[in-house]
């Protein structure tokens, strides 16, 4: 079957408008197309592979699972799903974990059992759910409804009730939302799709504080900025703010779909048997290869790696910056990093992509006046400064027209 880009429009949904370059093979920070073109991957699949492309390591555990079993469904528990939460308690503030596929589903059982939890502590009052402006939860109807950007959820009909929105880092507007009716405030601790938005400490710490005073659970969505993205295992962690629950996706699979919503046995106790579940959460392929990228992420070795090629990185853009002038701020932490476009080039951050890809480099925008990198976690030095040269071939580009 002769495979092009032309096929897509004629078999696919056209939800997506993806490049014309189809990759076919991907090597560490390394992607090849169908025609041999080699291009330095600067998106890791928005955060996902991060451990780059056919990590040895994954390859070995995902083909000895495909040899052993992959699929039971949770009328069966299996031993992978069982390791790999077991990790997670041992590595975070949490005590139990439910598996699902995609960090919307995370945040769907998140948001489902915030809800639950009020009604049967507080009673039916305590409904409403805050969450912020240029946020990015999903695309099930409830979480792209708690997802900050209206444009999102329009023309489906009537939304799910009861969900408001503030501007991000304003304490003062939470405040005066808060209340006894309120039963959960979800938040990323780094706003990720909504242009790397890093939280003021007196901000993030304020929230926990204004949650604890309303009995309001507070949700961490770490999709994006979970299992080292940031240079800590989670988000959470390096703010120094606990929440009550966590949801994980994105990395922790390392290419492989899985999620995890991370919380206290106190809160979990209100999912009791039959009120929610997933068909594939949990499954023993994918728990399995999640293991492994937990087993090599969560070490100081990497974790430490990540803040040094941080620096790397940021001191690259910077020296690009200084000769083209067309950054206002280079932003974010860890290798979650946005380079924000100045006023003059605001609204073109496509503009940088597209020519990124012509110069055989693979990076993302986060709304249209930010690019933003999110490499693997463990992308050589050497893969950061080429990548990097090639950036500043399509910037100046776009620079000079």
């Amino acid at each position: 079957m002769n495979v092009t880009r032309d096929l897509f429009n004629d078999v696919m949904v056209p939800n997506y408008s993806p490049s014309a370059v189809i990759p076919v093979k991907g090597l560490g920070s390394r992607l090849w197309d169908q025609t041999g073109t080699e291009y330095i991957d600067f998106a890791g699949g928005i955060a996902v592979n991060a451990l780059g492309h056919c990590h040895p390591e994954l390859v070995k555990t995902l083909k000895h699972q495909g040899e052993t079993l992959w699929h039971l469904s949770n009328v069966l528990t299996n031993e992978p799903a069982l390791r790999l939460a077991k990790k997670l308690v041992d590595a975070t503030f949490a005590e139990k974990v439910f598996f699902a596929n995609s960090g919307a589903e995370a945040n769907e059982a998140a948001l489902k059992l915030a809800r639950r939890y009020a009604l049967e502590q507080f009673g039916e009052h305590k409904n409403q759910i805050i969450a912020f402006n240029q946020g990015f939860h999903g695309r099930t109807f409830f979480t792209v409804t708690v997802g900050g950007q209206a444009s999102y959820s329009d023309g489906f009909g009537p939304k799910p009730g009861n969900i408001d929105h503030l501007d991000y880092n304003d304490l003062a507007s939470l405040e005066s939302m808060i209340s006894d009716k309120t039963c959960a405030v979800m938040i990323e601790p780094l706003q990720g799709e909504g242009g790397v938005v890093s939280p003021s400490a007196e901000f993030i710490k304020g929230v926990r504080a204004l949650c604890d005073k309303h009995n309001a659970l507070l949700i961490f969505d770490e999709v994006q900025t979970g299992v080292g993205r940031t240079g800590d295992l989670y988000a959470y962690m390096g703010l120094d703010v606990t929440p009550d629950i966590l949801t994980s996706a994105k990395a922790l699979g390392g290419g492989f779909p899985i999620a995890a919503m991370l919380t206290t046995t106190a809160i979990a106790s209100h999912l009791k048997v039959g009120t929610h579940g997933s068909t594939y959460g949990g499954n023993p392929l994918a728990c399995a290869v999640a293991e492994t990228v937990l087993d090599i992420v969560n070490t100081p070795e990497v974790l430490s790696g990540v803040k040094q090629k941080a620096l790397l990185f940021r001191q690259g853009l910077e020296a690009i910056n200084q000769k083209y002038d067309c950054f206002g701020e280079i932003r974010g932490k860890g290798l979650l990093i946005g380079a924000v476009l100045s006023e003059k080039f605001a609204g073109r951050a496509r503009d940088f992509l597209v020519e990124s890809a012509n110069e055989q480099l693979m990076c993302l925008v986060a709304g249209a006046s930010v690019v933003r990198f999110t490499p693997s976690l463990i992308i050589s030095d050497e893969d950061i400064k080429q990548g990097l040269v090639r950036f500043e071939r399509a910037v100046a580009k776009v620079v000079n027209g």
